[in-house]
């Protein structure tokens, strides 16, 4: 090969090498644009069932918890920075699921009335709960209807 011959293919080698570049950033850039949408689902889904839940907190809890969380005291226990909830998501979940009757200790004040079985679909719950712990200043768990699920048993 000639001198001449290389230099006539220097200009492909330079054109094939910017676009080798180029692509890489697309792919690069896909991947980014594909995270930050799979990122956008979870955040999405995670707000749903939180507004969801709100709508049942609303219409079922919030009698005895309060639009607050805060409960009434000597009567209903609080779920706001409530680490009676926090210590144990799977004793919350079945108090829901099976009701809860007897004392219980709540942020240092005793509680004895009875909380029936709420007649509620496993994702409801999930969405309650779900917003409960998003809320007042709980541990931002999300809980799912399969853990719900499991409590059932």
């Amino acid at each position: 090969m000639s001198m001449s011959e290389n230099w006539s293919q220097t200009p492909m080698m330079i054109c094939e090498l910017h676009m080798t570049k180029k692509n890489n950033k697309i792919q690069h850039m896909k991947k980014f644009i594909f995270t930050i949408a799979i990122l956008g689902f979870a955040i999405q889904g995670y707000s749903q069932n939180a507004a969801k839940g709100k709508g049942v907190y609303d219409k079922v809890c919030v009698a005895c918890h309060q639009p607050t969380g805060q409960g009434i005291p000597g009567a209903f226990p609080p779920l706001a920075k409530s680490d009676y909830l926090n210590a144990d998501v799977n004793r919350a979940i079945k108090g829901v699921v099976k009701g809860l009757t007897g004392p219980i200790t709540v942020n240092g004040k005793k509680f004895n009335s009875a909380m029936p079985a709420q007649a509620l679909s496993d994702q409801q719950i999930a969405d309650a709960l779900t917003y409960v712990y998003a809320s007042w200043g709980n541990s931002k768990k999300v809980i799912t209807p399969a853990m719900v699920k499991a409590q059932r048993k």
